[in-house]
C-alpha cells in the first residue's frame, strides 16, 4: 500500500468509525515506534511522522545534547557517605540524580556544536533514518496496538454520544437476554436492562422495539454500559412528554411522579396559563393520550393530580380516588400533614397494602397520616361531617 492509498483507507477509517483522524495518527506513531525499535534492534531515541496530507511515513532518530562533565560530577558525589545523616534529616538529604552518558541517546556539546553551532544544552538533533521496508514490517507489527487505539477511540465516541442522555428515554430493539438480562440493541452500543427493571407482568420479545430509561451511563475495560430500567418514576415523566405536546412545549408542567411499577402511578402536572386544563390536555379526548401511555406501562393505573401552591389542598388532591378529605398540616417543618375522611372513602385513601397514600407522601413530599372522623374526634379534632 502506498501513501495515499495509505491516507485514503484512513480517510475512510475515520469516517466510518466516527473517530476524529488526529486520534488514529498518534496511535499509529506509537505504534510505529515501537515496531521500528523491535524490528530493527534500536536502542536509540527515535520517533515516527506522519505526513498528515500526504500520509508519507518518516523515522527520525534524536540524540539529547548533554554536559558530559555532570557525569564525572556525579561519580564523584556518589562517593560520600550518607549513612551518618540522621533519618529525620531526610527531607533535607540532597537529591542524587544519577547520569550515564550512552553514545546512542547522548550527544556531547563539544560534538554538537559542530553540526550546528547555535546548539545548547538540553535541545536534540535528528536524523531521518526510514527503512526502506518500513512500511511493509512496521503496518503488520503495528496492526494490533491499532486497532486498540481504535476500539478505545470508538469507546470515548460513544460515551461522549451517551455521557448527556442519562436520565433520558431511549428507543432500541431486543438483541439479546440471558438469566438477569435483556440486551438492547442501541446502535453503536447494547443497553442492558436487567429483568428486574421490567414493568412486573410484561413479556418482552426478542426483535421487538422497545422504550427504556437510561438510569445509568459508565465504562469498564469491555466498554461503554448503559443501564436501562421501565420501573424508574421517570421514564413516565418522560413517556408524558412523548405523548403529551403541551407538556413537551412547556405550556405544562411535571411536579412530581410516584410510582409503584406495575401497580400504580401518581402524577402532579400544572400549567401557568389558565386558559389550559393540565388534568384534561393529560388525559385527552376520551382518554386517548394517557390510554397510550397506560398501554406503554402494560396497564399500570395511573392518577392526574392537579398540583396547588396550597399543600393542603395538593395533598387532597393526591389522596384521590377518595374524595371528601379534609387536610391539616400538623407539622410543616417536619412536613407532616393529616388527612381525615368518612368511613366510605377511608379505604380509598390509605388503598390496598397502604399504596394510595404512600403514593401521595411521595408525590407531595409530606408524611401523611389518614384518619377517620372518629378517630380523630378521639385525637381531640372536632370536625364536622
Amino acid at each position: 500500500m502506498n501513501n495515499k492509498e495509505f491516507k485514503k483507507a484512513l480517510t475512510i477509517l475515520c469516517e466510518e468509525k466516527g473517530i476524529k483522524e488526529d486520534i488514529i495518527y498518534d496511535a499509529m506513531e506509537l505504534a510505529l515506534q515501537s515496531a521500528y525499535k523491535k524490528n530493527y534492534n534500536s536502542l536509540s531515541n527515535v520517533r515516527v511522522q506522519i505526513d498528515r496530507n500526504t500520509g508519507e511515513i518518516k523515522v527520525f532518530s534524536f540524540k539529547t545534547v548533554v554536559d558530559r562533565s555532570i557525569e564525572d560530577k556525579f561519580k564523584k558525589f556518589s562517593d560520600i557517605d550518607f549513612s551518618d545523616i540522621d533519618d529525620e534529616d531526610e527531607e533535607n538529604d540532597p537529591e542524587i540524580l544519577p547520569f550515564v552518558y550512552d553514545p546512542k541517546i547522548h550527544l556531547t556539546l563539544e560534538e554538537a556544536v559542530k553540526i550546528d553551532p547555535s546548539i545548547k544544552i538540553g535541545d536534540t538533533i535528528e536524523e531521518e533514518v526510514t527503512p526502506k521496508d518500513f512500511g511493509r514490517v512496521a503496518a503488520a507489527t503495528a496492526k494490533q496496538v491499532v486497532v486498540q487505539k481504535i476500539r478505545e477511540a470508538e469507546k470515548g465516541v460513544i460515551m461522549d454520544e451517551f455521557n448527556d442522555k442519562e436520565g433520558e428515554m431511549i428507543l432500541g430493539l431486543v438483541a439479546m437476554e440471558d438469566q438477569r438480562n435483556y440486551y438492547v440493541d442501541l446502535g453503536k452500543v447494547q443497553g442492558i436492562l436487567p429483568k428486574t427493571e421490567i414493568i412486573p407482568g410484561e413479556k418482552i420479545k426478542m426483535g421487538s422495539s422497545i422504550k427504556a430509561y437510561i438510569t445509568k451511563v459508565d465504562s469498564n475495560t469491555r466498554g461503554p454500559i448503559i443501564l436501562l430500567s421501565r420501573i424508574h418514576y421517570g421514564f413516565v415523566k418522560r413517556l408524558f412528554e412523548l405523548e403529551i405536546p403541551e407538556i413537551n412545549e412547556g405550556i405544562i408542567l411535571v411536579y412530581s411522579v410516584a410510582r409503584e411499577a406495575g401497580n400504580r402511578t401518581k402524577v402532579a402536572v400544572l400549567s401557568e396559563n389558565t386558559n389550559v386544563d393540565p388534568v384534561g390536555s393529560c388525559i385527552g379526548e376520551r382518554g386517548s393520550r394517557i390510554n397510550r401511555i397506560i398501554e406503554e406501562l402494560n396497564g399500570e393505573k395511573i392518577d392526574i393530580i392537579s398540583f396547588d401552591k396550597n399543600a393542603e389542598t395538593f395533598i387532597k388532591n393526591a389522596l384521590s380516588p377518595a374524595r371528601e378529605v379534609s387536610v391539616f398540616i400538623t407539622d410543616e417543618k417536619e412536613k407532616q400533614a393529616l388527612a381525615v375522611v368518612n368511613d366510605e372513602n377511608f379505604s380509598l385513601a390509605i388503598g390496598k397494602k397502604g399504596l394510595n397514600v404512600k403514593l401521595a407522601s411521595r408525590l407531595t413530599h409530606y408524611k401523611i397520616d389518614v384518619k377517620t372522623y372518629e378517630q380523630a374526634r378521639e385525637m381531640g379534632i372536632n370536625i364536622v361531617e
